[in-house]
C-alpha cells in the first residue's frame, strides 16, 4: 500500500466504514449470516487500524494530521460496532453505555498523557480486547443462532465490554492518581 496513493488517514477512515457496516449488520436481529459478516467486518476494521500505522511509519507517509486520524476514527469505529451490538442483542442501553465507556478509556489514557505521563494502555478492555470480545460474541452468536435462534452470546459480549471498559477506566485512572501522588512527593 505504501507504493499507492492511499494515505494512512484514508485507511483510518476506511476502518470507520467497516465498523459502521458491522454495527449496521448487528443492529438488526443479525442471525447466523449477520454474525459471521459482522465478525469479518470487525476484523477488517482492525486490519485498517494496523495498516494505517504501517503505511505511515514503514511507508514514509506520515502527515501533520496523522495523530488526529489515528485517534478519532478509532473512537467512532468502536462506538459504531458496540452500539450496533447492543441493539442486536436487545440491550440498546447497554450498547450505548459500553460505547461511552470505551471512548472514556481512551480519554483517560490521553488525559494521563496531557498531564505529562507516558500513555498507558492498561486493560482489561483496551480496543483490541473489546473487538476480540465482540468478534467472539458474534462467532458464538452465529452458532447459537443456528441452534437456538437466540442471541445470548451477543448479549454477554456487550455486557462484558461495558463492565470491562468500566474496570479499564478505573484501572487507568488509578494509575494516573498514583503517578500524581508520587510526583507530589
Amino acid at each position: 500500500m505504501s507504493g499507492t496513493s492511499v494515505t494512512p488517514n484514508q485507511i483510518s477512515c476506511a476502518s470507520v466504514v467497516f465498523a459502521g457496516l458491522a454495527g449496521w449488520v448487528l443492529s438488526g436481529a443479525p442471525g447466523w449470516a449477520g454474525c459471521l459478516a459482522a465478525t469479518v467486518l470487525i476484523q477488517l476494521r482492525l486490519l485498517c487500524n494496523v495498516l494505517d500505522g504501517l503505511v505511515a511509519v514503514e511507508g514514509g507517509k506520515k502527515s501533520p494530521t496523522g495523530a488526529l486520524y489515528n485517534e478519532f476514527p478509532d473512537r467512532v469505529a468502536d462506538s459504531l460496532v458496540i452500539i450496533g451490538a447492543g441493539y442486536g442483542a436487545g440491550l440498546p442501553e447497554v450498547g450505548w453505555l459500553a460505547a461511552l465507556l470505551a471512548v472514556t478509556t481512551a480519554y483517560v489514557r490521553v488525559f494521563g498523557g496531557a498531564l505529562g505521563f507516558e500513555q498507558e494502555f492498561l486493560g482489561p478492555m483496551a480496543k483490541q480486547h473489546r473487538m476480540a470480545v465482540l468478534s467472539a460474541g458474534c462467532l458464538m452468536g452465529a452458532v447459537e443462532s443456528l441452534l437456538t435462534a437466540t442471541q445470548y452470546s451477543l448479549k454477554a459480549a456487550t455486557v462484558v465490554v461495558a463492565v470491562g471498559s468500566a474496570v479499564t477506566c478505573w484501572t487507568r485512572g488509578r494509575a494516573i492518581a498514583r503517578r500524581l501522588r508520587a510526583a507530589d512527593v
